[in-house]
């Protein structure tokens, strides 16, 4: 059942629908028959809001753009990199308006259910744009779906590890990668002493508070018993030992939303000895002074907390049909070739990103230790909450996850003020654990 949409929302899903009347170009309303009958014959403009780094991820994908174009000349493809942190809210005002919305967007698998929620993107189930669904991993497959229909095609999944620096943690006498948060406090001590480096490297991004959560067998939501959790007291616990990292000197203070990027850059240059991320940062790590030796990065499961239990998101992005386009044949074909295995397999060796396909896992890509140990690594990751609310969330939080772990908020506070803005706003029918 579909509830909670804003009358502005509404107004524009009737809006853009009333546009895309038909709005395949072909007239199937949307079915992809002629993508599926004659391919070749499929023409039209297909604009993509790519979401990826500009820097370090966005030349893999025009190449890949540059490819389909000479396979589909009469397709042309408008590029358009949208910074990731901008992308939600502007899809969203673009679609509510029923005007500027791009025919694909890479989303976050956060975004997909409430995008499909509002009526915001095309249900892709039995179309070209979702080539053999058989050989996706479960994961991301079921990340791309809301109530039982499927409104995205898994482009790149990840999840996060502790990455570190082979060479500073073993000057310091550190001879394995420390397993929980109380062995990272005393290799970031032992590293300080050694060679005046720094510890670990936190972003205050909400998503990264999660293995935070999970180590104290916490979540933000329990969906099943419809109780808001981000504050009840195993998530303070955690929490509480983020903050313990800042307030100890272990990990340096994040100079705000931005300020994560200082501390990446420390930890390539070898003025830092450990950070908390992902795949997608492997590339920009590797053209550091610390890591021109590939082998010297090492990679890790995240930290456990006091359970004894360690826990990391399940991430990724999907690529999703505007519901209002008028080239539904020309983007389901653009959908499944930029998801195909051989194209994911070339983006995972020149990017380090993980594939969501299974063909896409050939002995190349898993021969480089990167993506094997992140590989690795999803084996025991943790879902997101599957509402359609989850981006929604995540922006709430990181408001209040910026201040506590910069020493603006005390965590019970901000903890508690993030309780009560989910109730208010974003999930009524919800109790609110403490």
């Amino acid at each position: 059942m579909r509830r909670g949409i804003p009358i502005a929302a509404a107004l524009g899903v009737l809006a853009f629908a009333a546009a895309g009347c038909g709005g395949s170009g072909g007239g199937d309303g949307g079915s992809g028959e002629k993508a599926a009958r004659d391919p070749g014959a499929v023409s039209g403009t297909v604009t993509w809001w790519d979401t990826s780094d500009a820097t370090n991820e966005a030349p893999e994908f025009r190449r890949l753009v540059a490819e389909f174009e000479a396979k589909y000349p009469r397709i042309k493809v408008d590029y358009v990199n949208v910074p990731f942190d901008q992308a939600q809210q502007k899809f969203k005002t673009a679609a509510a308006a029923g005007r500027g919305a791009p025919d694909v967007l890479r989303a976050d698998v956060g975004w997909t259910a409430g995008f499909a929620q509002l009526g915001y993107l095309k249900d892709l189930t039995g179309t070209p744009a979702l080539d053999r669904p058989e050989d996706f991993l479960r994961g991301p497959l079921e990340g791309a779906a809301y109530e039982g229909r499927t409104y995205g095609v898994p482009q790149v999944t990840d999840t996060l590890g502790l990455l570190y620096n082979k060479e500073l943690l073993r000057e310091a006498g550190v001879d394995r990668p420390p397993a929980n948060w109380p062995e990272v406090k005393d290799a970031a001590r032992k590293v300080r002493e050694k060679s005046g480096a720094g510890g670990i490297g936190l972003s205050p991004d909400s998503y990264y508070s999660l293995p935070f959560l999970y180590g104290e067998k916490s979540d933000m939501l329990d969906v099943p018993g419809k109780r808001i959790t981000i504050a009840d007291p195993a998530s303070r616990k955690g929490i509480e030992t983020a903050v313990d990292l800042v307030r100890s000197g272990a990990a340096p203070k994040p100079a705000g939303t931005d300020g994560y990027n200082a501390l990446k850059t420390d930890f390539k240059n070898g003025r830092l000895a450990m950070l908390i991320d992902g795949p997608w940062a492997t590339k920009e790590l590797f053209g550091g002074d610390a890591f021109k030796r590939r082998e010297n990065l090492g990679i890790a499961p995240v930290p456990a907390g006091s359970t004894g239990v360690a826990g990391a998101p399940v991430g990724g992005h999907n690529l999703v049909v505007y519901a209002g386009t008028r080239n539904f044949d020309a983007s389901y074909l653009f959908v499944r070739f930029m998801t195909d295995g051989e194209r994911q397999r070339e983006a995972s060796t020149a990017l380090g990103l993980l594939p969501t396909r299974t063909s896409a896992y050939t002995k190349d890509v898993l021969a480089d230790p990167v993506r094997k140990s992140f590989h690795d690594a999803l084996t025991t990751a943790h879902p997101r909450p599957p509402i359609p609310q989850g981006g929604d969330l995540f922006t709430v939080w990181l408001q209040h996850y910026t201040k506590i772990l910069t020493l603006r908020e005390e965590p019970r506070a901000g903890l508690e003020a993030t309780a009560k803005e989910w109730k208010s706003a974003l999930l009524k029918d919800y109790a609110v654990a403490s």
